[in-house]
């Protein structure tokens, strides 16, 4: 049995494992959970279903999509085919769209049920980013600084969400984590882009790297770490002791700073240790959010 007639099942499953990057698979089911657990301080069948979408279906429909409208850049890029994300045959183009569609869909009925009118609109704000940073007419990927920006609200967008669906208080300090939040998006996207300058240019594909230069970028990579760490300041005790977290990306991109668009493949070292990076901080903020909770139960 073939899918499609011509590409194995097993090899399309495994190409849609790859392109739905699971290395980052909870950098956005985390921020759901963590935000909705610590607000209603139970688990119910909206944390386990919101948990699950964030994880695998959000993850596939947001990596599917870019590597099926980025295939003539990643033919390009030495990077793609691992953690890094999938060079999709070409033949799993529509597979990759239509298995993304119908995987989030019964996800996203579940919680349109069981949300209110305010978390419907975020849903399908963080929905319309991810589909609308790669595909087209809108193709936000191609817009120097949107591309940074859109790329942000893929990551924080999950955390408004869980905080909208579990009813949460608004206040400024928690208004503060969201924006620390998206800077470190913000950043992270930017510095991710400047190892791709190369093949984005070879395949006639604009980002923040190719307008800015690789050296600018990463420079403002930099600034927006910075941003963020210095903005974790303004947040309700532990959250301050966050603006350490910092420093470890600060420490990662620093190196680069002075990469010329002609060197910027050498970014892929930063990059590399940048995926790791990710698992620290996941679990330090873990150690403070349990904090926090305990702080906050009484």
């Amino acid at each position: 049995m073939s899918l499609d007639g011509r590409v194995g099942a097993a090899s399309a499953l495994r190409q849609l494992v790859i392109a739905s990057r699971p290395v980052s698979w909870v950098n956005t089911a985390y921020p759901f959970a963590a935000a909705y657990l610590l607000t209603t301080r139970d688990i119910d069948a909206s944390l386990i279903v919101g948990t699950v979408f964030f994880l695998i279906p959000y993850n596939l429909a947001m990596y599917g999509i870019n590597d099926v409208f980025d295939y003539e850049s990643d033919l390009r890029n030495p990077r793609k085919g691992g953690a890094h994300g999938a060079v999709l045959d070409v033949r799993l183009h529509r597979t990759t769209l239509w298995t993304a569609g119908l995987l989030c869909l019964p996800f996203v009925v579940f919680l349109v049920v069981a949300g209110s009118p305010w978390s419907w609109v975020v849903l399908a704000a963080s929905l319309f980013f991810v589909v609308a940073y790669s595909a087209p007419p809108l193709r936000f990927k191609e817009v120097p600084f949107a591309d940074s920006v859109c790329s942000s609200i893929h990551f924080f967008s999950p955390a408004v969400y869980g905080l909208v669906l579990a009813g949460a208080a608004w206040r400024w300090q928690l208004a503060a984590v969201i924006l620390a939040f998206a800077l470190w998006g913000v950043a992270s996207h930017a510095f991710g882009a400047v190892q791709d300058v190369a093949a984005d240019r070879a395949a006639g594909i604009r980002s923040i790297a190719t307008q800015q230069g690789a050296r600018w970028t990463v420079r403002f990579a930099l600034a927006c770490y910075a941003a963020s760490g210095l903005v974790m300041l303004a947040t309700a005790w532990p959250g301050p002791l966050a603006a350490l977290l910092a420093v470890p990306y600060i420490a990662t991109v620093w190196p680069f700073r002075a990469v010329t668009d002609a060197t910027a493949q050498e970014a892929v070292r930063g990059w590399r240790r940048f995926l790791w990076l990710n698992q620290f901080t996941g679990f330090a903020v873990t150690l403070l959010l349990i904090w926090w909770w305990l702080l906050t139960s009484a």
